[in-house]
């Protein structure tokens, strides 16, 4: 799991056989490792038509996903772990080599209080039983850690970590998202060497999430700390570019976010190789 990747929203919203042969077929013309796919609707996904397309246009995958509310790991722990279990199975039967995202809960998941020593108890039984599945299948397994508006369980590097160490196998990894870290690390280069012995996996997303580079994101800051930790995981970026309108409540995204996919793929994608070139990573 190295190299660059793009998130499939780039291109489409839906992962039905559409959608999966544009964002495929797109991703692989930008010549990237990897595309990271949304497994929204889990059952409706046609694994053997994605690994197909992988196969064809000799690239990789990663998948991501949210839990909806119903398999919330902070207060329903084992019907997140029967969709966690459903989505990992899904992933294998894709040919991914990890799945990763919001692993432990919503992106409207908030109590209105600190988290309790319950909610993380019920989050690393839910998780580790995950991991373990995962373990079997032969992937690696992410925590993402997501901004406070969107969670209250979750936020910054640290508390990603020690999820991950709670848990304690060596196939759970921590995910960091450039948007997010803009709002939640005391310096973003921080948030990064905190998470250095276990970050694998970085979303590249602008501070509107919209064109990487053309924001306010501290990419010199972000690259420089990637290179000073020996960062090997993947790149991906992240754009909500073709967000559809009934997604938009989700994660809050009100406008468009930038011109058309082509000036995030176009600008954004040039934009974080030369960066990466620039700082020596990979």
């Amino acid at each position: 799991m190295k190299g660059f990747g793009i998130h499939a929203m780039v291109w489409s919203t839906k992962w039905d056989h559409e959608g999966a042969e544009r964002a495929i077929a797109g991703a692989a013309s930008y010549g990237q490792d990897y595309i990271e796919i949304p497994l929204i609707d889990i059952p409706t996904v046609d694994a053997q038509h994605s690994r197909a397309l992988l196969e064809k246009h000799k690239i990789g995958a990663a998948c991501s996903l949210v839990l909806p509310e119903h398999a919330w790991a902070s207060v329903r722990p084992d019907a997140a772990i029967e969709h966690l279990t459903a989505a990992l199975d899904k992933a294998s039967e894709i040919g991914a080599v990890a799945l990763t995202g919001v692993t432990f809960g919503g992106t409207n998941e908030r109590t209105g209080f600190p988290p309790t020593e319950r909610e993380y108890d019920n989050l690393t039984r839910a998780l580790g039983a995950a991991a373990r599945h995962a373990k079997t299948l032969g992937l690696q397994f992410g925590v993402e850690a997501v901004n406070r508006y969107e969670s209250h369980l979750i936020n910054s590097a640290q508390q990603a970590v020690d999820m991950v160490e709670r848990i304690g196998l060596d196939n759970v990894f921590v995910h960091l998202d450039t948007f997010h870290m803009n709002m939640e690390e005391k310096g973003v280069a921080n948030g990064i060497i905190a998470a250095r012995d276990h970050l694998k996996y970085m979303h590249m997303s602008e501070s509107d999430r919209g064109t990487p580079g053309f924001g306010n994101i501290a990419w010199d800051e972000i690259f420089a700390a990637l290179a000073a930790i020996g960062f090997k995981g993947l790149l991906t970026l992240e754009s909500f570019v073709t967000m559809q309108a009934e997604m938009a409540g989700s994660i809050s995204t009100w406008r468009p976010v930038a011109r058309d996919r082509d000036e995030v793929l176009d600008k954004g994608v040039a934009f974080l190789r030369d960066k990466a070139d620039q700082y020596g990573i990979f």
